[in-house]
C-alpha cells in the first residue's frame, strides 16, 4: 500500500508494505508514481518519500521482478519523480537496497537515519540497473564508491554515504519534514529552474546502443533465470555468463 498525507505545503508519501520490507512490485511502482503526481498536481511545494516501519525499501520484489513489465513500471516511476516540478526529498529510514537505492537517487535530496544503508547487489542475482542509475550514483557518491556498490556488491551505511555526498543530511523523518517545510517556502520558479538545469547540464540522455544492448542481455539471460531459481531453491547461484 502507498499512503499519502499533506502537511501544509509538504506532501508525504509512504511505502507501507511491512510483510515485504517495502519491496516494490508493478502495482506499488504504479501506485507510487500516481501518488507523487497527485500531490504535485494538488499544489504541494515539496514532497517527502519514505518507508513505513524499519525499511525504506528492500528493493524489487523478486517474486515478480523477472520481466519487462516490472522494468517499465519501475523506471516510469523513477523518471516521474525526477521530472516533478517540485523538490522531492527521500527520508531514508532504513535499508535502501537495489530499487530502494534507485528510489533514493531519483529524489532531489536525501536524508538518512542512523539505520539507513545503501546497496545495489544486482550482480548477485544476474540482473542490472540502467545507465541512468549508474551515472546518478557516480555523480553523487563518486566513481570509486559506485564501482564498489555495483561491481563489489558492497554497501554504504548512513555516515559513509553522508561523507561521500550521496546523503545530504543525517536525521529522521521529522528532520526531513522540517527541511521540506523550509524548502516549500523558497521561490517555486527558481527551484523548478534549478532542477531542470541540473538535469540538463549534468545528466543528458544516454544513447549508446552498446550499453542498452548489454543491459537487455542481463535481463534476458540464462543467468537471470538462474538467479531466480537459486533464490527459490535457497542455494548460491551458478552463473555461466550466458
Amino acid at each position: 500500500m502507498i499512503t499519502t498525507e499533506r502537511r501544509d505545503a509538504v506532501g508525504l508519501v509512504r511505502i507501507d508494505r511491512h510483510e515485504r520490507r517495502n519491496a516494490l512490485d508493478i502495482e506499488h511502482c504504479d501506485a507510487l508514481r500516481d501518488a507523487v503526481l497527485s500531490l504535485a498536481s494538488a499544489g504541494v511545494r515539496a514532497l517527502v518519500v519514505t518507508g513505513d516501519g524499519s525499511s525504506f525499501c528492500a528493493g524489487a520484489d523478486l517474486d515478480g521482478v523477472y520481466g519487462d513489465g516490472f522494468r517499465a513500471a519501475l523506471y516510469g516511476m523513477l523518471h516521474t519523480i525526477t521530472s516533478l516540478p517540485v523538490p522531492v526529498i527521500a527520508a531514508v529510514n532504513g535499508p535502501a537496497i537495489g530499487a530502494g537505492t534507485q528510489l533514493a537517487l531519483a529524489c532531489d535530496l536525501r536524508v538518512a537515519a542512523e539505520r539507513a544503508t545503501f546497496a545495489v547487489p544486482t550482480a548477485r542475482n544476474g540482473l542490472a540497473v540502467d545507465p541512468w542509475t549508474v551515472r546518478r550514483l557516480a555523480l553523487l557518491a563518486g566513481g570509486g564508491p559506485a564501482r564498489a556498490l555495483l561491481i563489489g556488491c558492497g554497501s554504504l551505511d548512513a555516515s559513509r554515504a553522508y561523507a561521500l555526498g550521496l546523503v545530504d543530511r543525517l536525521g529522521d523523518l521529522d528532520a526531513t519534514l522540517d527541511w521540506a517545510g523550509e524548502i516549500s517556502g523558497f521561490a517555486p520558479l527558481t527551484l523548478r529552474y534549478s532542477k531542470l538545469a541540473l538535469e540538463s547540464l549534468l545528466e543528458p540522455e544516454l544513447r549508446d546502443p552498446a550499453v542498452a544492448e548489454a543491459l537487455d542481455a542481463c535481463w534476458h539471460s540464462e543467468d537471470s533465470l538462474e538467479g531466480s531459481r537459486a533464490r527459490a531453491e535457497r542455494r548460491p547461484p551458478r552463473f555461466r555468463g550466458v
